[in-house]
């Protein structure tokens, strides 16, 4: 069984700043991509960023220059910095990874959500 567990979310001023944290645990042998997406209410879920083990990034371009997508390939982990927020960045978070588990089977696995809400 694989868990994504993510942290960092809260409420921020707009043109403040959050770090978004997803560790993975459990029987993993690789996970390859890691990424991010978000859903507003109302909109369907979207991309954000995502990151490939050997570290090459994807961003949506409502991000590109704002958010930063990094990872720590030893210990499963994903990051999320966002900086300069805008109240259109409200929405819940959530942690995405493809996962090739201890049997070398394949699967999707997403993580519970964070909420981001960005307002004065």
């Amino acid at each position: 069984q694989v868990q994504l567990v993510e942290s960092g979310g809260g409420l921020v001023q707009p043109g403040g700043s959050l770090r978004l944290s997803c560790a993975a645990s459990g029987s993993i042998f690789r996970i390859n991509p890691m990424g991010w997406y978000r859903q507003a209410p109302g909109k369907q879920r979207e991309l954000v960023a995502t990151i490939t083990s050997g570290g090459s990034t994807n961003y949506a371009d409502s991000v590109k220059g704002r958010f930063s997508i990094s990872r720590d390939n030893a210990k499963n982990t994903v990051f999320l910095q966002m900086n300069s927020l805008k109240p259109e960045d409200t929405a819940v978070y959530y942690c995405h990874g493809v996962v090739l588990d201890l049997a070398r089977r394949s699967d999707i696995y997403w993580g519970q959500g964070t909420q981001v809400t960005v307002s004065s």
